[in-house]
């Protein structure tokens, strides 16, 4: 016998010398709720990656000089797949051929992201994808003028990045002949674009970029790289459409941006050269470096900040001011849909409006000519307090973590925690000297830095009506 009552299911079983009363919830319950989300599956497919990617350098065919533990497995198959770039252990010596290969691998689905490979391939395949799985992607790659032909669009994002990457990897194995850093120019050229490309900031070079940095088209090639990488597919997609329509087409036809492609350019633009004047400003470099070498690593430094990872300069020998603009750059990050971290170069404009909106008694908040709508104002003012709730409390934690680290101040922990959210991998040295608290909390960072913290809370939490509405009544602020 099975009856119903408030949510549940009454299943009485047996004889009446042998019954069994079974309680089950008929109503969706907190795992359904979580699991059916498109924000879940989202998380879901990056964690499974990372599990994947775990098991991969923990294998002794992927480890180099020394055995590779499995917390370092772990943050470093983390810092790959969240493309952050972030190392507990020397990549070009930790790791053989094999391990190196694999984090290729891990940087290249973890910036594409492993459900983007799925869709393509149930098509290929002519499989059905699920409905949530479709969402996910279409909320992190897509933008609302291409949702209805999510396909064409996926399949243009793979095409789009192999083409950069293996023009980019071309490049670089010829600017590799004059910069004499060694090692194999073939596999070195094709590992560095696609890192650049994704804004890991992996190098098989124990000194980073530093190894290459007097070949200035090798530095000039990776700004490209990083900076096509950190724009989004959205505006290449549109940059794309726009070259050709003037060059393919009559020039009197007007050619029409939208407002998320002119507020991508134009931030990037501000936060790249005003934080190269700043950093330039700041001293940041050696002190061997000519003008004309300042200039070009303060550039460089700029835009890898936002969440590309490489260094040209020794960041711990960085000023503290030009720590603290190199901290600000990395907590804007990229742009939206692409595999940059942070709160997002649109987070950033819409919000810097906001505040003198409000200063005026103004509510409605407008860039470039164009209104921005309430819900887009409320979640970007959301993220902005949850990244700044996440990272005070990363910092305290760490501060806590690490006391016992000599020569480790607080400058360091907020560098480090910041990159990490950031998805940016600079590191002032300090990542391997963590403790294993420190480490499993930068690896958790790192995480929520790809995702999103509003991914995260929006997944995590679930949506409901509250059914009252209480009295108001006013609270005296500032």
């Amino acid at each position: 016998m099975v009856a119903r009552w408030r949510g549940w299911r009454v299943v009485l079983r047996g004889s009446s010398a042998s019954a069994g009363l079974t309680l089950r919830r008929t109503g969706p319950g907190l795992f359904a709720h979580v699991v059916y989300r498109p924000q879940f599956m989202l998380m879901a497919t990056f964690a499974a990656l990372i599990a994947v990617g775990t098991i991969l350098l923990r294998l002794p065919v992927a480890h180099g000089v020394r055995t590779v533990g499995l917390l370092d497995a772990l943050f470093t198959a983390t810092s790959a797949v969240c493309v952050t770039g972030l190392t507990t252990v020397d990549t070009a010596t930790g790791f053989s051929r094999w391990g190196q290969t694999a984090i290729l691998v891990l940087i290249q689905c973890g910036g594409l992201g492993i459900l983007t490979f799925g869709v393509v391939a149930a098509e290929v395949l002519r499989l059905r994808v699920s409905l949530t799985s479709y969402a996910a992607l279409r909320d992190t790659f897509v933008s609302e003028q291409a949702r209805s032909r999510l396909g064409s669009a996926i399949r243009g994002i793979i095409l789009m990045t192999a083409v950069i990457e293996l023009a980019g990897a071309v490049v670089l194995f010829a600017a590799l002949g004059h910069a004499g850093a060694g090692g194999d120019r073939g596999f070195s050229a094709l590992f560095h674009s696609i890192s650049a490309f994704c804004n890991a900031g992996f190098s098989n070079y124990s000194q980073n970029a530093i190894a290459v940095r007097d070949s200035g088209p090798f530095v000039l090639t990776l700004m490209v790289l990083i900076t096509l990488g950190g724009l989004g597919y959205p505006v290449l997609f549109e940059l794309t459409r726009r070259v050709w329509q003037t060059f393919g087409r009559p020039r009197d036809r007007a050619v029409v941006w939208t407002l998320h492609s002119r507020l991508v350019l134009r931030t990037s633009a501000i936060l790249t050269f005003g934080g190269a004047g700043l950093l330039l400003l700041t001293g940041l470099g050696d002190p061997g470096l000519s003008r004309g070498g300042r200039l070009l690593h303060s550039l460089f430094q700029s835009v890898t900040a936002r969440t590309a990872g490489f260094n040209t300069v020794d960041i711990a020998a960085a000023p503290l001011s030009s720590l603290l603009v190199l901290v600000l750059l990395m907590f804007v990050g990229g742009s939206p849909a692409s595999c940059a971290g942070g709160i997002k170069t649109t987070t950033a404009a819409i919000w810097s409006c906001r505040i003198p909106g409000w200063l005026r008694g103004r509510h409605d908040v407008s860039l470039l000519g164009r209104r921005v709508p309430d819900e887009v104002v409320r979640r970007a003012g959301t993220l902005v307090a949850l990244a700044g709730l996440w990272n005070t409390f990363g910092v305290l934690l760490l501060s806590i973590s690490e006391a016992a680290r000599p020569g480790v101040g607080l400058e360091e922990l907020v560098f480090e925690q910041i990159s990490a959210f950031g998805t940016v991998g600079l590191s002032t040295g300090i990542t391997p000297m963590l403790s294993p608290l420190g480490k499993l909390w930068i690896i958790l960072t790192m995480f929520v830095g790809r995702v999103g913290p509003l991914t995260l809370a929006l997944g995590l939490f679930a949506h409901h009506h509250e059914p009252v509405r209480y009295p108001e009544e006013r609270v005296m602020i500032g």
